[in-house]
C-alpha cells in the first residue's frame, strides 16, 4: 500500500462571521489529527468551530474519494480563516462621534482547511 503525498483541501466562503472571532477554533486544530480536531470542536461552543466542523468533515470526505488514503491517519496541516467582504446591504447607520453617523458594518470571512496524510518515522 503506497501512501499518497497530496493535500485534500475544503472551504467555506462568505461566512457571516468576522476572521478575529474565527481564528480562535483555527488556533485549536492546526497540527492535530483529524479525529482528535474533531473532539476539540465539538467540546468549543464557538460559532467559529461549528463552521469549522463542517469544514473538517468535508475535507476528509474529500481525501476519502482517493481509495489509497487511510482517513485515520490524516492531520490538519493548515486551519486559517481570512477576511471576506464587507457587506454593507441597506443603508444602516448608528450613531458616530461629534454626531456623525458610521454606517453598519457586517463583516464576512473565508474558512479553509487542508488535511494530509501523516509520514511515518
Amino acid at each position: 500500500m503506497s501512501v499518497a503525498t497530496s493535500e485534500y483541501r475544503a472551504s467555506h466562503r462568505y461566512a457571516h462571521m468576522s476572521a478575529y472571532k474565527a481564528r480562535r477554533a483555527a488556533d485549536l486544530i492546526r497540527g492535530l489529527d483529524v479525529n482528535r480536531a474533531m473532539l476539540v470542536l465539538n467540546g468549543d461552543q464557538t460559532r467559529g468551530a461549528a463552521f469549522f466542523k463542517k469544514v473538517l468533515s468535508s475535507a476528509v470526505a474529500n481525501a476519502a474519494q482517493d481509495e489509497s488514503v487511510d482517513v485515520n491517519r490524516l492531520f490538519v496541516k493548515d486551519a486559517r480563516v481570512d477576511q471576506g467582504p464587507l457587506i454593507h446591504g441597506r443603508p444602516r447607520f448608528r450613531p458616530g462621534s461629534m454626531g456623525r453617523m458610521m454606517e453598519i458594518r457586517r463583516r464576512t470571512s473565508h474558512f479553509r482547511i487542508t488535511v494530509a496524510p501523516r509520514r511515518e518515522a
